[in-house]
């Protein structure tokens, strides 16, 4: 029920404005619903590329491990994955998540500190897919730990 027009005129900016920032009413609602900004970008170039995922993990699980994080993914479960919402969530949350993890990795293959991945996109899938599971299926906690684990277990990857 969320138009650009109403959250325009509550918040007294202009339509333009919240359009430079939100491409549709979708994307303002998860950027609404969503209580901390989401990493989506590394944490600089300086550093292990190892320290900047991990750090970028728990960044992406700590914004998801509150109250309104569960709220975000009760949603998502609840929408169709057509849904304007649901593509909103891709563009704004899984898919930059994603970009930021393969510069991150990509980084890591360059400098040497990683072998080249078989599949970088499937290893993507495996480190956003764990954190995207535990937090949708709830079968395990969504906690800082993970985001070692996941790390640890890419880096021992042959």
């Amino acid at each position: 029920r969320l138009t650009v027009e109403a959250a325009a005129l509550k918040s007294g900016v202009s339509k333009p404005t919240i359009y430079r920032h939100w491409a549709n009413a979708q994307e303002l609602a998860m950027a609404a619903l969503i209580a901390r900004p989401l990493p989506d970008t590394p944490r600089g170039d300086t550093g292990s590329a190892r320290d900047a995922l991990t750090h970028h993990l728990r960044d992406l699980i700590a914004a998801f491990a509150t109250t309104r994080g569960r709220q975000v993914a009760l949603t998502l479960a609840a929408a169709d994955a057509k849904s304007e919402l649901a593509k909103a969530f891709r563009n704004r949350v899984i898919l930059a998540s994603r970009e930021a993890g393969r510069t991150i990795l990509g980084r890591a293959i360059a400098g040497g500190e990683l072998a080249a991945l078989p599949d970088l996109d499937t290893t993507l899938d495996m480190i956003y897919g764990a954190v995207f599971y535990r937090l949708l299926a709830a079968h395990r906690p969504l906690d800082p730990d993970l985001a070692g684990a996941i790390v640890a277990t890419v880096w021992r990857a042959p």
